[in-house]
């Protein structure tokens, strides 16, 4: 059992799947990476609230950096390979409401977003799993059952790089917005949506 704003959830202990009542999300949400000690931590661990169809979502991950290697593309986070969306801990999205992410219907609840980052596209891979901390090797046929699904967005270059791996938010046409991943010289939107 682990408390989201105060409130007490049940979990299964192998996944970390949301197995009863999610509360409401706000900026108040505690990320469940909160505890992880940040004493010598490379990659700082970030969070983002924003609204959709007039309810709040939030986004829990870790922030990498560049520091001068190749890491989209590379061997740290290559092409085609599935990869956590963000340094040590799993990307969470935390939703009060149906959601429609990247195309994908999303029930109330805590996800894990994946990625399977390509040159001109990304596959982004919503997982009911949150507890997949580590290499990708951990994605293993357990946690690949948990998927909600995948689907594919397309890439953008950016013009100056971003040195620290960085997701936020951003409109877009409708009361949709876009979770917008840069990195490097890339920047991936992902649209999200009410259902």
């Amino acid at each position: 059992m682990f408390t989201i704003a105060g409130l007490a959830l049940v979990t299964t202990l192998a996944t970390g799947d949301l197995v009863a009542g999610m509360p409401a999300v706000s900026a108040d949400t505690a990320c469940p990476h909160r505890n992880v000690p940040l004493e010598g931590r490379k990659s700082p661990l970030d969070s983002l609230t924003f609204s959709v169809a007039g309810k709040q979502v939030k986004v829990c991950y870790g922030r990498p950096s560049s520091r001068g290697r190749v890491m989209l593309g590379g061997e740290n986070v290559p092409y085609g390979k599935v990869w956590r969306t963000g340094a040590n801990e799993p990307t969470i999205i935390f939703t009060s409401t149906p959601l429609k992410v990247a195309g994908l219907s999303v029930a109330p609840g805590a996800y894990s977003l994946y990625t399977v980052p390509g040159a001109r596209e990304w596959e982004i891979i919503v997982n009911r799993s949150t507890s997949q901390w580590g290499e990708e090797s951990n994605y293993t046929d357990k946690v690949k059952a948990q998927e909600v699904g995948r689907a594919k967005v397309k890439t953008e270059t950016v013009s100056k790089p971003v040195e620290t791996f960085t997701i936020s938010a951003e409109p877009s046409p409708g009361k949709a917005t876009a979770l917008v991943l840069e990195w490097e010289k890339t920047r991936v939107k992902i649209p999200v949506a009410g259902a």
